[in-house]
């Protein structure tokens, strides 16, 4: 009786064959889909990087001369003989007014925002919804203007006037109150910026509070949780994030508006020293002046405004993300 002998090889149990995959039809063009993907990413980095170099490069003769003081002294006098550029007070304006904006615009935002997803009856709420987008869509000149001939002269008569003749001699409300009763100045431009921002948060959270399954809200209220809590513990927990990207949009958006603020904060370039005193941001600064800077570092010094208009907007979006990815480990 003969016993067949088998090697190790066919005693091992062998692997089943991976099918061969064929190529879809067009997979021909996901390397020219991918390289156009790469190109566009690559590109816009590119462009990015571009300006900061640019801006940086044509801003550093200001730099240079003044150093630290640049960002620390408020004197702007671009007389030739004397061309001393101090960017703290458009620094601080812009600050200044980005942060009131977005504290008055804010509440607001989330109240509209709220009212249009849980309280507004179904035959209204498309007719609002539509006119707070449409309002989000407006440029900012008409906002500018309609601020400068419409809002000025009311503010200056019924806020302005009244509250500078109640402030009392010496007192802090005073100090808080002078300034020029004209209508313009650094509360002014601060509720217009506000009125600006607040249409486009109010979309952007309504969009975010409608994500919000029916079924999350119904289960809190079966619960026998009131309107308040299931707004203050469940809706809004749920679209935290996207409300924090949507607060600091419009905060980057307070921060660089241009025209609207031009026309109705005053341009002054020194530190104010109440709310209705002038003021000057970093933008209306660069576009006031840009068109007539008649020597090379006049020039410079508004580039390096620019430059710095950058890094604050930049920064602001790292803090966004940052306070996103902190929110995202809770």
């Amino acid at each position: 009786m003969s016993i067949a002998t088998t090697s190790t090889a066919d005693r091992a149990p062998r692997r089943p064959s991976r099918p061969r995959r064929t190529s879809p039809r067009g997979s021909a063009f996901d390397t020219i889909f991918e390289g156009l993907c790469f190109f566009a990413a690559t590109a816009l980095l590119a462009s990015l990087g571009g300006v900061l170099i640019s801006l940086a490069h044509d801003g550093w003769p200001a730099f240079a001369k003044f150093g630290l003081g640049f960002l620390t002294n408020s004197i702007w006098d671009p007389n030739p003989d004397h061309e001393v550029y101090g960017a703290a007070g458009p620094i601080v304006d812009t600050l200044i007014t980005a942060i009131v904006a977005l504290a008055l615009s804010l509440p607001i935002a989330g109240g509209v925002a709220f009212f249009l997803v849980e309280l507004c009856p179904a035959f209204l709420r498309r007719t609002i919804g539509t006119a707070v987008e449409l309002l989000a869509g407006i440029p900012s000149i008409v906002y500018g203007m309609w601020g400068l001939f419409v809002f000025a002269p009311f503010f200056s008569t019924h806020v302005q006037l009244p509250l500078m003749a109640a402030a009392p001699p010496g007192s802090l409300m005073e100090k808080l109150v002078q300034g020029i009763p004209n209508g313009s100045g650094i509360l002014s431009a601060s509720i217009i910026l506000a009125i600006m921002i607040l249409p486009f948060m109010a979309a952007t959270l309504r969009e975010l509070l409608m994500t919000v399954p029916p079924q999350v809200r119904e289960s809190a209220y079966g619960l026998g949780a009131t309107m308040q809590e299931v707004v203050m513990k469940v809706t809004l927990p749920y679209v935290r994030r996207g409300a924090i990207g949507a607060v600091m949009l419009g905060l980057g958006r307070a921060l660089g508006e241009t025209m609207a603020v031009t026309f109705i904060i005053g341009n002054s370039h020194d530190f104010p020293k109440g709310i209705f005193d002038s003021g000057s941001t970093i933008a209306s600064t660069i576009a006031n002046e840009f068109a007539e800077a008649s020597s090379p570092m006049h020039t410079a010094a508004l580039i390096a405004l620019g430059l710095v208009l950058f890094l604050i907007t930049f920064t602001v979006l790292a803090l966004a993300r940052l306070l996103l990815r902190n929110q995202a480990k809770v």
